[in-house]
């Protein structure tokens, strides 16, 4: 009787690590979703991965804005999540306290390069030189005027400022899915903002609620899509400004123009150099527990910010991407090396 018993549980032991064996098996190429930002990096890394790397599946990359990969890759861990989460912004304490309720434990967090945010216009359209306060003064539900605070007046970007162009404000702004959409709002809407003495009276709280509330007439519009949203968008209106990234505006110089922002123009060299106020580090996050068990994760993550891939000179500067410092890129490699996790 003892005898069958210990049979059983063992038969059942090994019933286990069969399927268990079965499901690490399952898959065998690395599934990755994310920013739009970082999906053109992203898709000629996994494209150079296949053809280097005889051994292993090419990866396969969607989009989905960052939120929308992270949320995917804190689903849990299993053949049936993600392996890696693209984002233009770094995980929130929020997204890490769910991907751990749900078992997913080791996020290895790795920074691939930098990337700065555009404002662009039609090549025929007019030029603009950008402060962050007009930003926020354009898109602002209300704005002060006379010591009071009273729903947004402009209808043109020269009735904010008579320097800028005599034309109807239409501004096309990344969907809350998207991490540019909170740089965006840290870096230029919030800073604009916050110069205008009478939001600078408001308590701290009022005044974030304040700066980040939205027109609702028609002239800001929100883009859920990719980036290839926000130009069609331009193309059909000739008085539409659009949010980029860098990287995308360098692939279409022949039908955008970008703006100044604080008398500063985007480029390669005005980012690295700080110069250009408006940048931010792009990251892929990778699933710890996934290492060792779907094919090739480890070495795509390590590939990804390899000198050859992503540095000076590399295809993904060519791209667009501004790379790692040495320094930077030797603890990252560490990093994922060491499977070290946030």
């Amino acid at each position: 009787m003892k005898l069958n018993k210990i049979s059983n549980l063992l038969l059942a032991a090994g019933m286990t690590l069969i399927a268990s064996a079965a499901q690490a098996q399952s898959r065998d190429t690395i599934q990755i979703a994310g920013s739009s930002t970082v999906l053109p990096f992203s898709s000629v890394v996994a494209e150079e991965f296949g053809n280097n790397f005889a051994q292993f599946r090419t990866p396969v990359v969607g989009s989905g804005g960052s939120s929308g990969g992270l949320r995917q890759f804190c689903q849990g861990v299993g053949a049936n999540t993600i392996d890696v989460a693209n984002s233009s912004r770094k995980i929130r304490p929020n997204e890490v306290e769910a991907c751990k309720a749900n078992g997913v434990k080791e996020i290895i967090e790795v920074k691939i390069g930098y990337d700065g945010i555009v404002f662009a216009s039609r090549v025929d359209a007019a030029v603009f030189k950008l402060e962050p306060q007009h930003v926020f003064l354009a898109q602002a539900a209300q704005v002060p005027q006379n010591g009071k605070m009273v729903a947004n007046p402009y209808t043109r970007w020269n009735q904010i400022d008579k320097a800028l162009p005599d034309q109807e404000i239409l501004l096309a702004i990344p969907g809350s899915n998207h991490g540019t959409r909170e740089v965006y709002e840290e870096k230029v809407v919030v800073p604009g903002c916050k110069t205008l003495a009478e939001v600078k009276a408001l308590a701290k709280d009022d005044a974030g609620k304040f700066c980040t509330a939205m027109r609702t007439d028609g002239r800001v519009v929100e883009i859920a899509g990719d980036y290839t949203e926000t130009l069609a968008r331009l193309q059909a209106q000739k008085d539409a400004v659009g949010v980029f990234g860098l990287s995308f505006y360098e692939a279409n110089r022949d039908r955008i123009k970008v703006a100044t922002v604080s008398g500063v123009e985007p480029n390669l060299d005005t980012i690295i150099s700080g110069e250009y106020p408006v940048s931010r580090p792009l990251y892929i996050y990778v699933k710890g527990a996934h290492i060792g068990v779907i094919p090739g994760l480890q070495e795509y993550a390590l590939f990804h910010v390899s000198e050859g891939m992503s540095g000076f000179g590399s295809v993904l500067e060519s791209a667009g991407l501004i790379p790692l410092a040495d320094d930077e890129r030797a603890e990252i490699t560490q990093a994922i090396r060491q499977k070290a996790s946030l």
